[in-house]
């Protein structure tokens, strides 16, 4: 990546993170440029694509929706991304799997022919092991997290003992031995975790659940700080 190309990035960052106009002066600041050259920079942003508002001395807003030329990234963020696709290749269901790759075989087939060799033999591998078998019902609980459907399921505990559960799931870790499921459980009045591999059936109704997402999972973080500091 040449040093403009980095700087280039680097403002994209600065815009990114900012909800509100930033003025120009500020921006050349945080870059270590000059002011002329963010106001060049800024427009060559624009000319890719990138939708800009504001002026010199008003301040500048990137609007959403532009997307990130690949060849754009860092070294650092390709061999992230690498491993992170193999990592997800090795322990996310069958579904998860094929996307992880498909999603980094497009990415590779836009890059300079430098960067996707770099690519192609990046030394960075995650673990082939042997991991648990992937539930049939994961693509089902991923894609009523992703839409925010209620779901119906049965669940039996550590014990053995079943029982029917209507819960509002919002997240999913994939650790190294199993599944685990977060959910707001309709039974209990609560939050819960429930195991994948303790999954019995599972429907999902396709009626979304009374609660926004990111509304849950900003309760259930709160939720486990709490319990963590009790």
């Amino acid at each position: 990546m040449t040093v403009r190309a980095a700087r280039l990035l680097h403002l994209l960052d600065e815009l990114r993170r900012r909800r509100k106009p930033v003025r120009g002066a500020q921006l050349a600041e945080s870059l270590g440029v000059s002011l002329r050259t963010l106001y060049r920079d800024i427009e060559a942003l624009r000319g890719q694509g990138a939708d800009i508002d504001g002026d010199p001395g008003v301040g500048y807003r990137l609007n959403p929706g532009f997307l990130l030329p690949p060849m754009m990234f860092s070294a650092e963020e390709l061999e992230a991304m690498v491993l992170g696709a193999r990592w997800v290749a090795t322990h996310a269901d069958p579904a998860l799997a094929a996307a992880a790759n498909q999603a980094l075989d497009r990415v590779v087939s836009v890059l300079p022919e430098t960067m996707r060799l770099q690519v192609e033999t990046n030394g960075l591998f995650a673990p082939q092991w042997q991991s648990p078998q992937p539930e049939p019902w994961l693509p089902a609980l991923r894609r009523a997290i992703r839409e925010g459907n209620v779901v119906r399921m049965g669940y039996a505990d550590a014990g053995g003992r079943a029982s029917e559960r209507t819960v509002w799931p919002f997240a999913m870790a994939f650790l190294d031995d199993m599944r685990l499921l977060a959910a707001w459980c309709e039974l209990r009045g609560d939050f819960r975790h429930f195991r994948a591999d303790r999954v019995q059936w599972l429907e999902d109704t396709g009626q979304r659940y009374p609660d926004q997402r990111h509304r849950l999972l900003r309760r259930w973080r709160e939720h486990e700080l709490r319990h963590r500091d009790a």
